[in-house]
């Protein structure tokens, strides 16, 4: 498994996958070393680890873990192609089997969930079920997810340009909203209603026929690695 993301603002995806064999239109960034056989009818789902203190984990989607490497936190798989109907799904201290959190959802056919493990010393594992929708011509969509337990409510804003989504809580998620393609940004992500700027993501690559999230992650009083900061995941393009 490689990175999903540095926190620094880099693609962190080395590999492409387009699932031919489904009917979802575009092609799906793939992050994962592992092989999957691709399952029809099918749902896709991504994966991140963005619980502070939690360590590298692994995903079980039962029966089958579906990381080979363990999930270092910040880090995630891209969507992968998995059976539908109600499924269980686990998330364990990496090569343990120290259950951390375990939940169930119904898949759909031919939809797209992202499920992100957070939370501190309760772990929770939060769903999405995300509207995949080609943007305009020359155009990119991002959105922004809240995943950290104490930040308070943010916005999420280009430097020196538009705010993008306002007033995200813990757990909190925007729409996808269109921007100019074929751009480097600087993101910022900012207290609500402020220009108080809590993370950001510099040199961020946006690519038209994209969309993008961008995650607030961390602690808003540490200084180490559980320190605010930005994730950035390119989650599907067209071409």
């Amino acid at each position: 498994m490689k990175n999903i993301k540095s926190t620094q603002g880099k693609a962190g995806i080395a590999g492409l996958l387009c699932l031919l064999a489904l009917t979802f239109a575009g092609c799906l960034k793939h992050n994962n070393d592992d092989y999957y056989a691709t399952p029809q009818p099918a749902a896709l789902v991504s994966v991140l680890n963005t619980a502070p203190s939690t360590g590298p984990v692994d995903f079980v989607m039962e029966p089958n873990r579906v990381n080979i490497n363990p999930i270092q936190y910040g880090d995630g798989l891209d969507y992968f192609a998995c059976y539908i109907g109600k499924r269980t799904f686990d998330f364990y201290a990496a090569g343990t089997q120290t259950l951390l959190k375990s939940d169930t959802l119904t898949l759909r056919n031919q939809h797209y969930y992202s499920f992100y493990l957070v939370g501190t010393t309760t772990k929770e594992i939060l769903k999405l079920d995300d509207t995949v929708k080609r943007p305009a011509s020359g155009q990119a969509g991002i959105r922004l997810v809240n995943v950290s337990p104490d930040a308070g409510a943010v916005d999420l804003a280009i430097q020196g340009g538009a705010v993008l989504a306002t007033n995200k809580g813990y757990k909190g998620s925007s729409a996808f909203v269109s921007v100019a393609g074929d751009k480097t940004y600087t993101i910022e992500i900012r207290k609500t209603g402020t220009t108080t700027v809590l993370a950001t993501l510099s040199s961020a690559n946006i690519h038209s026929d994209s969309i993008y999230t961008v995650w607030l992650q961390g602690l808003s009083a540490s200084t180490d690695d559980n320190k605010l900061k930005c994730g950035f995941q390119q989650n599907v393009y067209w071409y």
